[in-house]
């Protein structure tokens, strides 16, 4: 099988998953507002309207995964893998809102403790705690290799660790009247959506900032190639994270008159890809014996 033939059928595969995930938590929806009708729990169907909020991350997810395989064209001559970047972006910034909305509810909870409204609510959060734990299983391996996904995924953990907070809190509160616990575990919830969305999301704007990949040294990148034979200068680097598996490089490289332009340059690309992890090289070779150091190393001179 063709390495494009593979990876069509893990899109597809990787497709189904989502499709199934968004299934199961639209059923969530409809269970926790007829839960939240007849227990006349109003906290029970704003926990419905959170919970199509995941649905719709994982809408949003699915449809930058289908976007992100069509191919390059003469409007984005890069293709349109950076649509699961954008979605990321967009999932990562509403779970920092949601974050931040459960810090307000938290503290106001903590001076105006809220009543819970019965076991109902309880064996809804446990239904809903199901749901979440399945839709996990069946996000978790794409999320390890798509910022996209784990955006989504990060929304299915959030409302999990929720479900939990109902359950532990509110048989607490039932039993004991101990309803301290419920503003203290949101807040806890929300303390830990926060710091996985502010540590997530960085690397969604890097790239569609056209940040250098991560990781990469372009000091030691710079050295690896001035150390090549025949290499007089490099200047105006650029380097870029188009996708998440793909990163490109582009230069000036001055050479010696007495050495190949092809020789270098296969030296150069071998170097980039080998040892550097750079998927895309183009490279401008020309001949001199200044020490161009009018030009800048990194990035184009302003004119």
């Amino acid at each position: 099988m063709s390495a494009h033939s593979h990876g069509h059928a893990s899109g597809a595969s990787g497709d189904r998953r989502v499709i199934w995930a968004i299934g199961v938590n639209l059923l969530l929806t409809i269970a926790q507002v007829v839960g939240g009708i007849v227990s006349g729990s109003l906290s029970l169907v704003a926990d419905a309207i959170h919970n199509l909020s995941d649905a719709m991350a994982l809408v949003i997810a699915f449809v930058a995964r289908r976007v992100a395989r069509k191919p390059a064209d003469e409007f984005m001559t890069w293709g349109y893998g950076r649509a699961e970047a954008v979605a990321a972006l967009v999932n990562y910034t509403t779970l920092i809102v949601i974050g931040l909305y459960l810090v307000y509810e938290g503290v106001f909870r903590l001076f105006e403790p809220q009543p819970v409204g019965g076991w109902i609510v309880v064996a809804v959060a446990g239904l809903a705690l199901a749901v979440d734990t399945a839709t996990a299983v069946l996000t978790y391996a794409l999320s390890k290799r798509s910022m996209n996904i784990r955006a989504a995924f990060l929304h299915n953990v959030s409302d999990a660790l929720g479900s939990v907070g109902v359950i532990v809190a509110g048989t607490l509160i039932i039993l004991y009247d101990w309803r301290i616990v419920d503003p203290i575990v949101t807040l806890m919830i929300a303390a830990y959506v926060l710091w996985q969305s502010f540590r997530e999301i960085g690397a969604s704007i890097r790239l569609l900032m056209m940040g250098a990949p991560a990781g990469l040294d372009l000091r030691s990148l710079v050295a690896d190639i001035s150390a090549i034979e025949g290499v007089r200068a490099v200047y105006h680097i650029h380097a870029w994270t188009v996708t998440e598996e793909t990163s490109a490089f582009e230069a000036r490289i001055v050479i010696s008159d007495d050495h190949s332009p092809k020789d270098v340059r296969e030296q150069v690309d071998s170097l980039l890809k080998e040892r550097h992890g750079i998927t895309h090289v183009s490279l401008a070779i020309e001949r001199g014996q200044g020490s161009h150091g009018e030009h800048p190393v990194v990035g184009h001179r302003q004119e």
